[in-house]
């Protein structure tokens, strides 16, 4: 007996449970073994992370697919993991230790430290994993891994070395998104833009003097947001080059001002020298086009060794790059051979090597009010600008030139762009596409080194370099790419000698210094060197190095007996578009690299899931939605109904608890449908064929359930996820619920007979098919109803293994008849709702077929009472003063003269459609204004687009309801 109601929360964990019991998520079930393989990889969380919105759809939409695949009897994997997580995870282990007041990880050692975030991991790693399967994803766990297992590390490191003889990974010096308080470089998506003004005004020469009190007061709220206009002497005359800059602090490393070679005021100075305030020395004044002419004051300060564009532009023109901060954020002015040549040049300005160490947004007001003083600060103005912060440490980012290690990605790429060119990979929407060329198209190196000690160790060794006197080389090593300890001594031997002893550095593990490389006797003239000291590379890889070996390395790779041949190429990607760089395209590059195959077929991207007003989520917002509290208020299913039904290709999804309440809403309008059937004595005949159904209402719901299982899958095949749910919600309640029970139920209630039998079959059948349809998207409260509708000999498979419903012929006769019916009691509805009508109205046939005569005739009574009309009867014309209604080609009049009075109806559509098409012109013009859409907001931009389709939609109804007036007297 099915439950009165339903609750989501007494049937999902048993339900989980039970699918995991019989195993129904493995791939390579015995019955499957020549079926053909499906495979989606799951985009890794991190080991850290608890379910978001982001999660949820996105894990929601591979689900729907992989059900929809295993109902269609494919060996579907669905491959399950997790991420490590380089910094998060280093971040709350040490947070932790601190909170316990334990010593820091450099006190206890980077193998102590590792120990501990292994036992973190196996303690609290897995709370994500628990929280997806609460959502009721179907991966197979059996197969669930970790980018830090040993096999998947052991693919790291043979990609490493690999691509190190390839020529494809290098060291490099270079500038790096630097985080001074985690002291690693990150990524440009571990980097976040603020947006910062600051308050601060001030002109040489002006009314107002120079108030280092109030400049230090404003820099201590916020250090940024300000221009400040430096003059630069020129060598040989009085005159200067003016130069404006947000960071001045970075000006005691330039090494050339820019101008644009076609700048008319300027381009006279190119070719001369300026002298380096404060320093004293000499730069060039070079041409250049990344100098814009219309910007500041037409000229740039070049800083190559702190500022991306600045780097490109020293690299065209071979300039020094002079590193002025170090891994802190501090000056570093000391020991710097560049800068000391300045101050030797200028003598008088040594007192500037009093700034070493000093904080840079300190030494920034240090350094301003010196310029002041020494009368070559033209101004101050406050400047909005975006500043670079790191995502978790927050504090500003700085570009620092060190030495990294590099993937060669221009090389890589270029396989990866033909792949998609050529149609070997797809994205959907194809738009994407644009963006994953643009990107390509322009990629620079990729720095793939981290300086934290969780993560991918970089499988280089270090030892001393040996020039041809046999003496080694200050500053020079050679670096021994390995797969392992034993093969880099193999290496080091080849290059050292047989005779020597060679050993590895065990302090090699630790941020300490390690000591010298080698050990010698000397004697008299002679030095004999005794023993020589590997040390191993400190860095781990960039997290998203083991991500982009994802689609194969989980299966196995590079082991021989692996599943790489079963399910690689992947099947379909599901990702969010914020990453198709920072792992699809990598994905992309490794894959064909290292398979000669792509890695997937197709690439589905999705939007964000914003907030009810179309505003991004965040926490500093306060508006953002957890999903598990969504789950334990309304149920999985009606979270995932939910995502599904507004995951429109290229459109985000915006949330609100209404949505959700309405789709929790459907699974109870299903719910109280079974339990109807079950009333109804409706369970499932094994010997009802759908195809020998006689009754009318019969065959209009098998035929209408075959056109829903055809839409379905056709939308399922082209990742219209929204398409396929919408219609299943359409299907189940409108045509199921509110037509087809509703015209059974005289049949239902009626007495027995073979009419009856066969209401009760087909509405078994139905319901049946509908649980299919529906199970990729709300899979507990189908599994629960198929268990619960079963007829006495049970069911001989859950729902989750059983095969996706086929379609058949259409039946159009009972089409015809039943669509008739409907559309008729629909366009009544639709007027009495329009015009406020409550009284019941005759209807008068007017000239209609002989067929459309005998199907009113049988319909009578159902048309009467589920559109309350007093009567239907036919004549040759319509009456006088009716409203004349179009129902399938044939004119059907509602006499309504005495019930409304059609000149103020006329007046009231009028004054509307006045209104709306006020309203639309508005909107067109906002819409049409390039400013609005580049400025705006993108959640407001999409609202008015919104308002803009409500307002089309309003202005058709409005026209349908004027045309319908127009035959009215």
């Amino acid at each position: 007996m099915i439950d009165k109601t339903y609750q989501p929360s007494d049937v999902e964990g048993r339900i989980y449970a039970d699918w995991e019991k019989a195993g129904a998520f493995r791939a390579g079930r015995p019955e499957r073994a020549g079926a053909e393989p499906y495979c989606i990889v799951i985009p890794p969380p991190n080991v850290t992370g608890s379910l978001h919105m982001g999660h949820a759809l996105n894990n929601t939409l591979q689900d729907i697919l992989c059900r929809f695949e295993r109902m269609r009897g494919k060996d579907v994997l669905w491959q399950p993991g997790t991420d490590h997580a380089g910094i998060a995870t280093q971040m709350v282990v040490e947070r932790q230790m601190q909170e316990r007041q334990e010593p820091g990880r450099r006190d206890i050692g980077r193998e102590k430290f590792l120990e501990k975030v292994w036992a973190w991991k196996a303690e609290s790693g897995g709370t994500i994993i628990l929280q997806l399967k609460r959502l009721g994803a179907s991966c197979d766990w059996s197969r669930e891994r970790f980018t830090m297992d040993e096999g998947l590390s052991q693919a790291v490191i043979k990609v490493f070395v690999q691509l190190y003889k390839d020529g494809l990974i290098y060291k490099d010096k270079r500038l790096v998104n630097w985080d001074p308080k985690l002291l690693t470089a990150i990524s440009d998506l571990e980097v976040v833009q603020v947006e910062s003004t600051g308050s601060f005004k001030w002109t040489a020469g002006g009314e107002e003097p120079f108030d280092a009190v109030k400049l230090g007061k404003v820099l201590d709220r916020n250090p940024n947001g300000h221009l400040y206009y430096i003059k630069y002497p020129i060598e040989g005359s009085d005159a200067f080059i003016t130069v404006a800059t947000t960071r001045p602090e970075t000006m005691l490393g330039d090494t050339a001002v820019a101008v644009h070679p076609e700048n008319e005021k300027l381009r006279d100075l190119i070719g001369k020298n300026a002298i380096l305030p404060l320093v004293g020395r000499k730069i060039p004044i070079i041409g250049d086009d990344y100098a814009d002419p219309e910007k500041g004051t037409g000229a740039v300060k070049i800083t190559p060794a702190h500022d991306f564009n600045d780097f490109e532009v020293g690299k065209r023109h071979k300039l020094p790059q002079i590193n002025v901060l170090d891994i802190e954020g501090k000056l570093a002015l000391k020991d710097n051979e560049a800068f000391a040549a300045g101050l030797a040049a200028s003598p008088g300005l040594a007192d500037m090597v009093t700034l070493h160490g000093a904080d840079r947004f300190k030494a920034r007001q240090t350094i301003v009010e010196r310029l002041e003083a020494a009368g070559v600060l033209a101004k101050i103005e406050p400047h909005t600008n975006m500043v670079p912060h790191g995502d978790r440490s927050n504090v500003v980012i700085e570009p620092y030139l060190t030495d990294q290690w590099y993937v060669d990605a221009k090389t890589m790429a270029q396989p990866a762009l033909e792949a998609v060119r050529s149609g070997k990979t797809n994205f959907i929407p194809k738009n994407w596409e644009t963006t994953y060329f643009n990107w390509m198209e322009n990629i620079q190196p990729w720095c793939i080194s981290r300086q934290l000690w969780w993560g991918h160790q970089i499988p280089a060794w270090y030892g001393p370099k040996f020039g041809k006197d046999g003496y080694p080389i200050d500053g020079a090593e050679e670096v021994f790419v390995a797969t392992s300890e034993d093969e880099a001594l193999r290496k080091a031997r080849e290059i050292y000698g047989p005779k020597i002893r060679i050993e590895i550095l065990s302090d090699g593990l630790r941020d300490i210094p390690l000591g010298p490389a080698i050990s010698y006797k000397a004697d008299g003239q002679r030095t004999t060197f005794t023993a020589i000291y590997l040390r191993r590379d400190p860095d781990v890889l960039d997290t998203w190095f083991s991500s982009a070996l994802w689609p194969f390395s989980t299966l196995g790779w590079p082991d021989a007996k692996s599943e790489v041949k079963r399910f690689y190429p992947t099947s379909t990607l599901v990702t969010g578009f914020d990453i198709i760089f920072f792992w699809v395209a990598r994905m992309m590059m490794m894959g064909i690299h290292f398979m000669k195959e792509v890695p997937f077929k197709d690439v589905y991207i999705h939007r964000l899931v914003r907030d009810e007003k179309g505003a991004k989520m965040s926490k500093s917002k306060g508006n953002v939605v957890d999903p598990l509290g969504i789950i334990d208020d309304f149920g999985a299913d009606a979270l995932r109904f939910t995502l599904a039904r507004g995951a429109a290709q290229g459109h985000d999804i915006r949330l609100s608890p209404q949505t959700v309440e309405n789709n929790r809403n459907f699974a109870t309008k299903l719910w109280n449908a079974a339990r109807f059937a079950e009333m109804n004595g409706c369970k499932p005949d094994e010997s009802f064929n759908p195809y020998h159904a006689k009754d009318t209402i019969n065959r209009w719901i098998i035929d209408r359930t075959w056109g829903a299982i055809s839409d379905v899958k056709l939308e399922l095949e082209g990742h219209r996820f929204n398409d396929a749910a919408n219609d299943i919600y359409r299907f189940v309640w409108s045509v199921f619920c509110d037509w087809y029970i509703e015209l059974a139920k005289p049949i239902l209630q009626g007495g027995d007979g073979l009419a009856k039998d066969e209401t009760r079959a087909t509405l078994a059948w139905a319901l049946d098919q509908i649980l299919k349809l529906l199970h990729p998207f709300m899979p507990f409260i189908t599994e629960e109803l198929w268990t619960q509708t079963a007829s006495e000999n049970g069911r001989s498979n859950l729902l989750v293994l059983t095969e996706w419903p086929t379609s058949g012929p259409s039946f159009p006769e009972a089409e015809a008849e039943i669509g008739w019916v409907i559309d008729l009691v629909t366009a009544v509805r639709s007027v009495r709702a329009e015009m406020n009508i409550t009284a019941a109205i005759p209807l008068v046939l007017s000239g209609v077929s002989p067929e459309t005569q005998g199907r009113a005739e049988r319909w009578k009574e159902f048309v009467q009472r589920l559109a309350r009309v007093a009567d239907i009867s036919t004549a040759d014309a319509p009456p006088s003063g009716s409203l004349q209604l179009l129902v399938r080609g044939e004119v059907v009049a509602m006499p309504l003269k005495g019930v409304i009075d059609f000149a103020a109806e006329r007046t009231r559509l009028d004054r509307e459609m006045a209104k709306v098409e006020a309203d639309i012109k508005r909107l067109d013009a906002k819409l049409g204004n390039a400013d609005f859409l580049a400025r705006a907001p993108e959640e407001l931009v999409e609202g008015e687009r919104e308002k803009r389709d409500e307002a089309d939609s309003r202005r058709q109804k409005i026209v349908e309801a004027l045309e319908r007036l127009k035959g009215a007297a």
